[in-house]
């Protein structure tokens, strides 16, 4: 029978083990520390009974992934009544409707029919794009006609998108928040691709929360595998390549060179070496004694916030990831999930991108961000704990320098990640799984399904 290990117990990592065990094959997921789930994880960071997801929080690519959604596994999604918020100094707020026309109606006049043609055609047929999105980069198209019209537009830079489609500010500044995931200067092209899937994501199913936590998908997708005859082991750290047919690394290039660098040609290793990480994130958990006072009460309705103002301001913090008014995204799941906090009390999490590896303590920045649009939100913190790139990467050391999505998602990387090999690696049987393969950062469990199936491929192909 033949044999498989999976380093590291992320939801990539799960993903490739669950294949594999599906597969008939001996299946082991060996874990560094005491809890499974990697960035997809919860604990208790500030205060005894406050539940902080420790990475991941939202997931609008984990609900609409084409794999989660094939397990035989019931996920406790839970929906905001709004997707996303975006408050102005005004004290109003464009906020991400499930419906496209509750959505425009928060936008200047100007720009609504500009919205609706942009992602009218994307969200009616979202389970097709999401397809396409979730696949590695170079793959024959299930649905050209839908890439043909996609393509061009994911191509731009985020700024350059909204500044042709729309006139006013308020659009303007939106599609400049959702173009932040990228995790991109907003100028650079390619940063648009990343706000357009989630804006129909958020209008085609939504951006939910997990009932209990990010751990909580976690913990069903490893019971789902130990129930397919798959292993555990946690507080087991890999050092060298384990002997066995097949190693699948949820990894990145730098961990897997110190492993395994001495199996690699030094052309390879070269290559791997020199894969590029992106900025890093400072973030903050809080633990509240009431909800988040916004000035802008739609805020109150999504789970998620973005903080960060005008256009042009969004544009310029992203630029250097250095300003002093930075680009803050905010979580605050324990409006819509009590099991979070204790009764009447609340969670909440916040962060701003920073230079890879930054030093500076970015709390009073990002803290004033969050005043600005919320002036009474001082008097709510009971404690707060802060997580700078550093120690995210000693908690996570796939989050080399602070960076969450496992690599730089500019052009290079996109086309070629981490190498032209993309999930294979110079040695027969070791394979990327995780977010450094396609189709790159993000809870959705693709990357670990498809290195998956080219392991599956490769022993089909070697048998034949």
């Amino acid at each position: 029978m033949l044999t498989s290990t999976i380093i590291g117990s992320g939801p990539n990592g799960l993903s490739a083990a669950i294949v594999l065990a599906s597969a008939g094959i001996n299946t082991k997921v060996l874990e560094r520390n005491s809890r499974i789930g990697g960035a997809c994880s919860t604990a208790e960071t500030t205060l005894p009974g406050f539940q902080q997801d420790l990475g991941s929080s939202a997931y609008p690519m984990g609900f609409a992934s084409p794999f989660f959604r094939s397990l035989p596994v019931s996920i406790p999604w839970i929906i905001p009544p709004a997707q996303c918020a975006h408050p102005l100094d005004d004290g109003t707020a464009v906020v991400l409707e499930h419906s496209i026309e509750e959505t425009v109606a928060t936008l200047d006049s100007c720009d609504r029919r500009a919205y609706r043609s942009l992602l009218e055609p994307l969200t009616e047929q979202f389970d097709q794009l999401i397809e396409e999105v979730l696949s590695p980069m170079w793959h024959l198209p299930r649905h050209p006609l839908l890439l043909a019209r996609f393509g061009p537009l994911a191509l731009l830079s985020g700024s350059r998108l909204a500044k042709s489609f729309f006139r006013g500010q308020r659009a303007r500044a939106f599609f400049a928040s959702m173009t932040t995931h990228s995790i991109l200067p907003l100028e650079q092209p390619t940063s648009a691709a990343v706000a357009l899937v989630l804006m129909a994501a958020g209008h085609a199913r939504g951006w939910p929360i997990l009932r209990g936590g990010a751990q909580t998908l976690s913990d069903i997708l490893a019971r789902h595998l130990q129930s397919l005859g798959g292993h555990i082991e946690t507080e087991h750290e890999v050092t060298i390549l384990p002997k066995t047919d097949l190693i699948l690394a949820d990894l990145t290039p730098r961990q897997l060179v110190r492993i395994a660098g001495s199996n690699f040609p030094p052309g390879f290793r070269k290559r791997l070496e020199r894969f590029r990480y992106g900025p890093g994130a400072f973030k903050i958990d809080y633990a509240l004694n009431a909800p988040i006072p916004w000035r802008a009460r739609e805020c109150s309705r999504a789970a998620t916030v973005h903080l960060g103002g005008t256009f042009e301001e969004i544009v310029a913090s992203e630029r250097t990831f250095s300003s002093d008014t930075p680009f803050v995204l905010l979580g605050q799941p324990s409006l819509f999930d009590s099991s979070r906090a204790p009764g009447g009390q609340h969670t909440a999490w916040a962060y701003c991108h920073v230079p890879n590896g930054s030093t500076r303590d970015a709390t009073k920045i990002i803290e004033r961000q969050i005043t600005r649009f919320a002036p009474e939100f001082p008097d709510c913190i009971l404690s707060r704990c802060v997580s700078s790139p550093a120690s995210l990467e000693r908690w996570n050391p796939n989050l080399v320098g602070g960076d969450i999505l496992g690599g730089a998602m500019n052009v290079g990387q996109l086309l070629f990640r981490p190498t032209s090999s993309l999930y294979r690696t110079t040695r027969p049987g070791l394979y990327f799984c995780g977010a450094s393969a396609p189709p790159g950062g993000g809870v959705h469990g693709m990357c670990g399904y498809h290195a998956a199936n080219a392991a599956l491929r490769d022993i089909h192909y070697r048998k034949s």
